[in-house]
């Protein structure tokens, strides 16, 4: 550290001096130096740092920790217990109840070029309707393996019997429970089930499902991270692009949907338009609240057509793949790879490494081979994309 000396006039000492016998005492004042340390600006920066980084892990309620799917602070309770994945329906007649707490949504085509999606819940303990639930696809069995996740869905094709029928697969079935039940509120037939946590959990105790997470998942790492306090803007990659707007509408023909950066928020708000409806925020019927994430995730995926129905399959389990990342307002190129059931889907920059996420919500929109999308009014294709 650089010290400065300066010389301080604090008190006042008065010392007696005698000049011999009989002498008057004289009094005399004395300057007192005292030394005064200026402390190093790089050094009170570097003590800040460690302040701000200490900060970072100090739960802000005793009991709570990191996420492990978003990073987020969550009641350790919540964080050891296995998640839940929903089919939900997405189309105009579909009323999606608790939608905007899922922390990681998926978003796929299925038949007739809709989309159905699957919503991931950490916290499902607290839902008095959560739905509509709807059929399984095979290929989302696999996305949710790599969770560890119950499995909630509405019957399905008999293409999901294989994977259904596993006896590692812990699925909830409406069509197999006294739970769920229907409500009259969408003018469907269909898009109209339901279930809550009191129904999730008569049915985990009903099948004998363990809520502790299968020995050594609760210890892997599935999304890497970047610190709260050193966020991944992007700006570190000489080729990242500027991404205010995500339309995937070129995809997703009939959901039509897009995602738009709120700098205020930081996040990427999602909107819809619908085939035979308006266009507007995508919002949860539960609370009114619009579906926003801090990162979202493009896979672009090898697909193949079952059936004269459009029945279709993707493959979940692949390596080097073309795909993107999005956050704070910008985009990469990456690739990503899936190597085993329950593997977590990595997915790395073009320097092979792995990408940090940031703290909150992640969307996951599945993109068929050969599809593309807008970011900004540019089209991106994966052969474009490389």
């Amino acid at each position: 550290m650089k010290r400065l000396q300066v010389l301080l006039l604090v008190a006042l000492s008065s010392t007696l001096i005698l000049f011999g016998c009989g002498k008057e005492k004289e009094e005399v004042i004395e300057p007192v130096v005292e030394q005064v340390i200026e402390e190093d600006p790089e050094a009170v920066e570097e003590a800040d740092e460690t302040e701000t980084e200490a900060d970072e892990d100090i739960p802000p309620e005793e009991g709570m920790v990191r996420s492990r799917i978003t990073n987020e602070w969550v009641k350790e309770e919540v964080n050891n217990t296995r998640p839940v994945t929903v089919m939900i329906p997405n189309t105009k007649t579909a009323a999606q109840y608790g939608i905007s707490q899922a922390d990681v949504l998926y978003e796929c085509n299925v038949e007739g070029s809709i989309t159905r999606l699957m919503a991931l819940f950490q916290d499902w303990s607290d839902f008095e309707r959560l739905g509509n639930v709807r059929s399984c696809r095979d290929y989302y069995v696999y996305w949710s393996f790599e969770w560890d996740a119950f499995y909630i869905h509405y019957g399905g094709p008999f293409y999901i019997d294989e994977v259904i029928n596993r006896p590692d697969t812990e699925d909830i079935d409406g069509l197999d429970s006294s739970n769920f039940w229907r409500a009259d509120d969408t003018g469907n037939s269909t898009d109209n089930a339901y279930v809550d946590t009191e129904g999730i959990k008569a049915d985990i105790n009903r099948l004998g499902y363990d809520l502790e997470y299968r020995d050594g998942y609760a210890d892997e790492q599935h999304y890497l991270f970047a610190p709260v306090n050193e966020p991944n803007t992007l700006e570190q990659y000489s080729d990242a692009i500027t991404a205010n707007k995500i339309d995937m509408s070129p995809t997703y023909p009939v959901t039509n949907c897009y995602f738009v950066y709120n700098e205020e928020t930081g996040l990427y708000d999602r909107f819809q338009h619908l085939s035979g409806a308006a266009d507007g925020p995508h919002v949860d019927k539960a609370n009114g609240q619009q579906l926003a994430f801090k990162n979202i995730l493009i896979q672009n995926t090898y697909y193949e057509v079952r059936d004269q129905k459009g029945y279709l399959a993707f493959q979940c389990i692949d390596s080097t793949r073309d795909g993107w990342f999005f956050t704070n307002g910008k985009g990469i190129h990456v690739t990503w790879e899936k190597t085993s059931d329950y593997g977590a889907t990595r997915y790395y920059d073009d320097n092979g490494n792995e990408i940090q996420l940031n703290t909150g919500k992640t969307m996951v929109c599945i993109v068929e081979d050969g599809d593309s999308f807008m970011v900004d009014d540019e089209k991106i294709t994966p052969s474009t994309a490389q």
